[in-house]
């Protein structure tokens, strides 16, 4: 006899703001199960809060980890399998940075970039592999970012561990495929998005750091992780910009360099509320709320051609396709609710993504 589909599940890190936020809200729009996993409970709370009002009826665990310690992020994982069930999708969104010359950038500033945002997410991956390994199936989503293709100046930690995140995931990818895992590895490349990494990210400047245009809305980089993980793992580059680099940099890597340099880096984006800036959150978490967006919203572009063929494609393929067999689904066996998760119900599917006001706060 077949049973039915179980509910999928999706984890977060990085999940109570920004693009990590953006995404856990898309998926329980679409009916997953989503878990959550940041630094501070208080702001998990409110993010799980947020979706549960944003889709009535979703079902959000949240569990407090930093990503930089294996140990508490594994036990964060088991809290929210044991409420949710068995991991589907993990995606490696959790990330910070520095502002400001390399120079003038102390060594223990850098080093945290480097444990968030690069061994964060080794550490989130083999967590995953683990829950996953055993089942041989999921999807695992590192979010990149377009520097990868060509570093930018006065992000020196960032650029660095985002390219370590590309390597180590095409290594990674690799071995999958030649040991013959049904798991996925997928990496998403956004350009400059809107989130609050933007005030919480350490300037040296002597003002806050911003995005280098274009600048992006948070939804669109939601629907490039939901595509991604539901694409069957690779590359994905996710809009025009960020492909039209990423060929720029293969035809002529000094005339990458010369384009980026000339780039106005060292100058103070206007913000749409400029007491919004200023809150480093490299060390501790951000005490400000729980939000979605940064404080570059009436800059931010809020759809993306290069997405919008791809659901076309997507769905033409999808219609051409014959429906594939069920198979039998093995039971799920669930532990008692664990203490420090916090749990609703099951999300409808088909939910429109919500559309909060834009926030002067950040993550």
């Amino acid at each position: 006899m077949v049973e039915p589909v179980q509910p999928r599940v999706v984890v977060i890190t990085g999940g109570s703001s920004g693009i990590g936020l953006g995404s856990a809200a898309l998926f329980a729009s679409k009916g997953w199960r989503v878990g959550l996993i940041s630094r501070n409970k208080e702001r998990l709370a409110s993010a799980s809060s947020l979706i549960e009002a944003w889709t009535p009826g979703a079902t959000v665990a949240w569990a407090a980890a930093d990503v930089s310690d294996e140990e508490a992020l594994a036990a964060a994982a088991r809290r929210i399998a044991a409420t949710l069930g068995p991991i589907s999708v993990w995606v490696n969104a959790a990330g910070n940075g520095v502002y400001g010359h390399f120079a003038d950038v102390p060594a223990d500033e850098f080093r945290r970039v480097t444990e968030v945002t690069y061994l964060g997410t080794v550490n989130g991956t083999r967590v995953a592999l683990s829950h996953m390994r055993p089942r041989d199936e999921g999807t695992i989503v590192n979010v990149c970012s377009a520097v990868v293709f060509h570093g930018v100046p006065l992000m020196t930690s960032y650029s660095g561990a985002k390219a370590a995140v590309r390597a180590f995931s095409q290594s990674l990818r690799l071995e999958l495929r030649l040991a013959g895992s049904h798991v996925r590895l997928g990496t998403l490349f956004p350009p400059a998005i809107n989130t609050p990494f933007f005030d919480h990210a350490i300037s040296h400047m002597g003002f806050p750091s911003r995005p280098v245009p274009p600048v992006y809305g948070t939804r669109v980089a939601a629907q490039g992780v939901y595509f991604c993980a539901t694409g069957g793992g690779g590359e994905m580059l996710l809009t025009g910009v960020v492909i039209a680099y990423s060929l720029i940099v293969r035809v002529s890597l000094r005339l990458a360099g010369f384009l980026v340099s000339k780039s106005d880096f060292a100058s103070e984006l206007p913000r749409d509320d400029p007491g919004s800036a200023r809150m480093p959150s490299l060390f501790a978490p951000a005490c400000s709320r729980c939000v979605m967006d940064g404080g570059f919203g009436s800059q931010a572009r809020s759809w993306s051609t290069h997405l919008k063929l791809l659901s076309a494609w997507r769905a033409l393929r999808s219609a051409m396709m014959p429906a594939p067999k069920l198979r039998a689904s093995r039971p799920v066996v669930r532990s008692p609710r664990a203490p420090g998760c916090a749990d609703a119900h099951r999300s409808p599917a088909g939910s429109a993504l919500p559309e909060p006001a834009a926030s002067d706060s950040g993550r």
